[in-house]
């Protein structure tokens, strides 16, 4: 059994993701900026070093040195790129992308005692065509790939692996929001005609590529950006 902490894990695709590993045996620990589980659940802004300490220092305290790290934290934004003030761009890029640097500064030193870690870093699919209105988000998430793969390379020969899941068309709260104000390009059900499954995806899709990358089949996987997506970028 492993200590796993996932970001995001109030709701959507980190919620499934904690769930997920939970059933595959792990201790698992979420953080979020609103948490909604009743156990293991963390209040923390993933954008302040401090909280991401504290919470970690609680969590090895309770369950012992955290080996595996679902980065699934993330805050979208939309706007005309020429209307996307500093502020706005900077907090979208201190969630999305050093998010996920705080979190891995956190953890890295128990996993490099263990000789052993994982880390999946959820971005999205839209890193691979862009996405009109959605600079900051889009640039985030881009970056997050690349450091995955610079991560991957440095950590490897220390039994760690660093992979990347950027998820397609996912039925979570941020996409009904998203559709409610019609910013799809269309309605939930136009884009499942677009996609080659007709379906769109669940969280539990998400979690369950999560689950493989993180199990000892995986161990020779690494710096990779599988999509899951239902075909839609290939």
């Amino acid at each position: 059994m492993r200590t796993a902490v996932v970001t995001g894990g109030g709701s959507g695709i980190g919620l499934a993701v904690a769930q997920q590993l939970r059933a595959d045996g792990h201790r698992v620990a979420t953080l979020d900026l609103r948490p909604t589980e009743t156990e293991f659940a963390y209040a923390a802004d993933v954008a302040d070093p401090d909280q991401v300490r504290a919470a970690l220092d609680t969590i090895r305290t309770e369950f012992g040195p955290v080996t595996i790290l679902v980065n699934a934290a993330g805050l979208d934004g939309t706007g005309r790129f020429i209307d996307i003030d500093f502020a706005q761009w900077q907090r979208v890029i201190d969630v999305n992308l050093n998010g996920v640097y705080h979190c891995v500064q956190a953890v890295l030193p128990d996993m490099l005692a263990a000789h052993w870690g994982r880390i999946v870093n959820i971005s999205s699919s839209s890193t691979h065509s862009g996405q009109p209105f959605m600079a900051h988000y889009v640039s985030a998430k881009s970056a997050v790939n690349g450091l995955t793969k610079s991560l991957a390379l440095e950590l490897g020969p220390v039994g760690i692996t660093v992979n990347a899941i950027p998820p397609g068309f996912i039925d979570t709260p941020m996409l009904r929001k998203a559709e409610a104000a019609d910013r799809l390009g269309g309605t939930i059900d136009d884009h499942i005609r677009r996609t080659p499954v007709r379906r769109v995806g669940q969280p539990e899709d998400i979690a369950a590529a999560c689950s493989f990358l993180i199990s000892e089949s995986a161990g020779y996987i690494t710096g990779q950006i599988l999509g899951v997506n239902g075909g839609r970028n290939t």
